[in-house]
């Protein structure tokens, strides 16, 4: 299937019934008085958040939504029905923009989650209502008001305790393999990556973490270059973004501390609060280097980087070093989960 991260929808919640003008006419009963029903109130339109879904390709064949109208009143005080709800089934992790006024309407993060995105008009009222002591006849009911009407924007940011960054070809698809069930393509050509891809890392029975491998970016990519955003959106909820570097580029032309402070200038440009989050520095493709070799290049680069934060040492195509860091990572969210209480 393919992956469909946006799409533009127009919603049409339905229009309230209007209200009668009716009166009663019973045999043996003169005067009866006005008993115009109510018009029903009109169908408004919703958002369901369905973990069974996980693309917006269904919006590229229908875009538009419309909720039921509430019917008119009737005689003998009888009220309109009101119109059905039209409920729209998105994958969990869509975001609702109101394209008029670029407002975020609501965040849908968990599964069964619903979001009012068109509210139903109401019912007019019927003549029954204006009767009073100086107009017992009265002729008057109003109209239902209008439902709601708007475009939306629906973006799908994916949900992923892990998300990795990388510039292309630095193996993070090979990586997501080594660690997890999931198969993004893998090749030796940059960008084979053009969809997010989800997997499941299983530590033990009830110890488990999602990682996600996204599209790589190159610099720019926060104003639209490469990828773009297709990459830095999906990055939003991770909790730990692990920076996958390549320990030691066979041509040399590429300089690893220079791709993450490239990297780390393109987090900035976008979110700010990115560089906040936690950020554990993975110096992949050990298996290029001799055994000997592979510890000091991996000091020397985290020397230059001034790293703080915690680094491992990986060959993600052999998965050397892929198992301790996946325990160091479940340890984290375990600690962190403890401290939260």
């Amino acid at each position: 299937m393919k992956f469909v991260d946006e799409a533009i929808i127009h919603v049409h919640a339905g229009n309230g019934g209007n209200g009668c003008v009716g009166f009663r006419r019973e045999k043996f009963i003169p005067f009866g008085g006005p008993d115009g029903g109510d018009g029903g109130a009109g169908g408004s339109v919703w958002l369901l958040a369905d973990e069974g879904l996980n693309t917006l390709v269904d919006f590229r064949h229908q875009r538009v939504f419309r909720a039921q109208r509430g019917e008119n009143g009737m005689g003998r005080q009888m009220a309109g029905k009101a119109g059905a709800d039209t409920v729209i089934r998105v994958p969990v992790g869509t975001v609702v923009i109101n394209t008029a006024t670029d407002e975020q309407i609501g965040d849908l993060t968990a599964h069964g989650q619903r979001l009012l995105v068109a509210q139903g008009g109401h019912g007019g009222l019927g003549n029954m209502h204006f009767k009073s002591s100086v107009n017992r006849a009265p002729r008057k009911a109003t109209s239902g008001s209008p439902g709601d009407e708007r475009e939306l924007k629906l973006e799908l940011k994916v949900l992923a305790d892990v998300g990795l960054l990388g510039f292309p070809n630095a193996g993070k698809s090979t990586l997501i393999r080594a660690v997890s069930a999931a198969t993004p393509k893998v090749a030796d050509y940059p960008f084979t990556t053009l969809q997010p891809h989800l997997g499941v890392v299983r530590i033990g029975t009830d110890q488990s973490f999602v990682i996600a491998d996204i599209p790589g970016l190159i610099e720019g990519a926060a104003d639209g270059a490469g990828l773009g955003v297709q990459f830095l959106k999906h990055v939003a909820r991770t909790r730990l973004l692990l920076h996958v570097v390549d320990l030691a580029p066979l041509d040399g032309s590429t300089d690893p501390v220079a791709e993450v402070r490239a990297i780390e200038n393109e987090l900035k440009s976008y979110d700010a609060k990115l560089l906040r989050r936690p950020r554990w520095l993975v110096l992949n493709k050990a298996d290029l280097l001799a055994p000997e070799q592979r510890e000091p290049a991996a000091r020397a680069i985290v020397r230059r980087l001034r790293w703080k934060q915690p680094w491992s040492v990986v060959s993600a195509i052999s998965r050397e070093g892929t198992w301790p860091m996946c325990l160091d990572i479940q340890r984290f969210f375990d600690e962190s989960k403890a401290a939260a209480g």
